[in-house]
């Protein structure tokens, strides 16, 4: 179940006994302990009948909290969890990050629908969008196409519109996958319309050459770790309905080198990542 769906029945849930509670049970509790109270019944009775369930306590204690985090997640900023090395060298399996959640226009919870606009995904952007094969699932890939683009990704170039990104070698990386799978790819700074980001190119595969258009109210979404990402070149485009928001700050980083070869090899580096703790996102 999604978790703000979640959120949501908890609020109205504690809302509702809360509300309940001080317009109905509470009245007729205090009308209890009166009566008892006149008629001279001891005040250990009185007490234990004027005092308000467990249940209501919670209710009226953990509201105001769900209700905060509520409106912080739905309208303001949303953690999220790096869950896979699509989005290398950038953004790493371990990176817990912080995504806007307005800055594409504020969108009502649960339904996600946009109810006031601000402004579109730009070209380059790292975004969180709900996999629109399944909404219950987050994916988090860089804004490559813009609706009424022409993308086309030749012998791992992309050209835009008929213009090539232009790919500057910037050095190796080396990294473990699935534990003890060691990968080795090649650094490129890319430029997309005068934008530079990092993105990774893996040894030996070639997809061809691969055409698409991008139509109205979608956008087309790749992993800069361009070799190693389930992205719009398998499953398609993203409604503009399905964005969540864009991603802009890393709070928090676990490297999970420690429980991978290099860990054992004694050249990983193991828990807390704090050099990326508070890194921006670009």
């Amino acid at each position: 179940m999604d978790f703000a769906l979640i959120m949501f029945i908890a609020l109205l849930a504690t809302g509702i006994i809360w509300a309940a509670d001080h317009f109905i049970w509470a009245p007729v509790r205090g009308r209890t302990a009166a009566a008892l109270q006149k008629a001279g019944k001891p005040e250990a009775v009185v007490d234990k009948v004027r005092h308000e369930p467990l249940i209501v306590e919670y209710a009226r204690a953990f509201f105001p909290v769900i209700l905060i985090v509520f409106l912080l997640r739905s309208f303001l900023v949303e953690p999220f969890r790096i869950p896979s090395g699509s989005m290398m060298p950038g953004l790493v399996a371990g990176d817990f990050i912080l995504v806007n959640k307005y800055t594409y226009g504020l969108r009502l919870p649960v339904i996600n629908r946009k109810v006031v606009e601000i402004s579109a995904p730009g070209r380059g952007d790292v975004m969180v969008f709900r996999y629109p094969r399944d909404l219950s699932v987050n994916y988090i890939k860089r804004v490559i196409g813009l609706p009424g683009d022409h993308i086309v990704y030749r012998d791992k170039k992309l050209f835009i519109n008929n213009l090539p990104m232009l790919q500057t070698p910037a050095g190796d990386y080396t990294y473990t996958e699935s534990g003890d799978h060691m990968i080795f790819a090649r650094i490129l700074k890319e430029q997309l319309n005068g934008l530079e980001h990092t993105i990774l190119h893996g040894e030996g595969q070639n997809p061809g050459v691969l055409e698409f258009n991008v139509p109205a109210g979608h956008y087309f979404m790749m992993g800069d770790n361009r070799d190693r990402s389930n992205d719009s070149r398998y499953w398609g485009m993203v409604p503009e309905a399905n964005v969540v928001g864009r991603a802009f700050l890393i709070w928090f980083s676990w490297d999970y080198e420690k429980e991978g070869l290099l860990f054992r090899l004694g050249l990983g580096k193991g828990g807390v990542s704090w050099t990326r703790i508070g890194s921006s996102i670009q």
